[in-house]
Formats: structure tokens, sequence, C-alpha cells
């Protein structure tokens, strides 16, 4: 896949049909390393509702990557099934800035989310786009194998605060 092509990100469904082979690459492969396919967690979707979003993105057509935001409080959306089809090309920093945006544009002040201790590729990816360790919540509450991480939203810059007038 050329790092050249244009990346689209469109608010989508997971339930759209080029989102479900993404979704059942990320369950193959959590299922293949942790023993679990993280579909349990992503079960209650309320279309109708705009503070849950899914985003698809789209690279020369092709369905490349994906992500979702649910609210977990007024304030509070977790992110959830994260997923890029091709590693180390910036298709999972750009859903999840995207996601950010969105999460802002729908009332979200903080983001959280959680993956395994042992996906330590994930840690790092949380880690260096800004979010930091955070108590575990939820159902994640003594589970020493879940490692939860949260995020302030913030407005980026004077056009993105402006767009909210």
């Amino acid at each position: 896949m050329p790092t050249t092509a244009t990346l689209k990100l469109d608010v989508s469904s997971p339930q759209a049909p080029e989102a479900q082979p993404l979704l059942d690459a990320l369950s193959g492969q959590l299922g293949a390393r942790f023993g679990s396919d993280g579909r349990a967690s992503f079960t209650e979707w309320q279309a109708s509702d705009p503070r849950y979003i899914f985003l698809l993105a789209r690279q020369d057509g092709e369905a490349v990557g994906c992500g979702a935001v649910r609210p977990l409080a007024a304030s509070v959306g977790e992110v959830k099934r994260m997923f890029a089809k091709y590693s180390r090309q910036g298709i999972g920093e750009a859903v999840l800035k995207q996601l950010e945006t969105e999460a802002r544009k729908a009332g979200y002040t903080e983001l959280w989310l959680e993956t395994r201790v042992a996906n330590t590729e994930a840690c790092r990816f949380y880690l260096k786009n800004g979010y930091q360790r955070r108590a575990n919540y939820g159902q994640y509450i003594g589970r020493d194998n879940s490692a939860c991480f949260g995020k302030l939203l913030t407005f980026s810059d004077a056009a993105e605060l402006l767009s909210y007038d």
C-alpha cells in the first residue's frame, strides 16, 4: 500500500458492508493474540444517537481503517474497535485524531479506552497520541490484564474553536 495515497475519513456505521471485513480482521487478530476477540464489549450500538460515532477510513477507495466512540457518561466517550489494515501507514493516527474531533463536536470533553497490557503496540500508540494511563473503569476494574487510558479533549487551534460558535 503506497503511503502517498490520500486517506479519506467518513462518519459511517459498524454495520456498513465495508466495515465488516475490518471489524472481522480486528476480532481475528485479537482472538489469535489474546484469546478474546473484543466483540462482547461492542454490542450496544445506537445509530440514532449522535454520541455514537463510527469512522471508516478509505485509501484509493479501499476500506483500510476504522474506529468508534460511544458514551460512557455525559461528557466521557469510550474509544472502541480501532483498527488499521496496514500498520505504520498513519491510518490509525488519522482515525484517532478524527475521532477526537468528532467527539468534541458531540460534546465529549474526555475519551477513555481499554486495551490489553500485553498489547504493547497499542499501549505505545495511545501514549504517543497523548493518552495517559488511568485507573481501570467499569468492567475492567480488577482486571490485571487490562490497561486503561484517558485523554482530555482540548480545542487544538483557534480555527476549530471558531467553528463551534
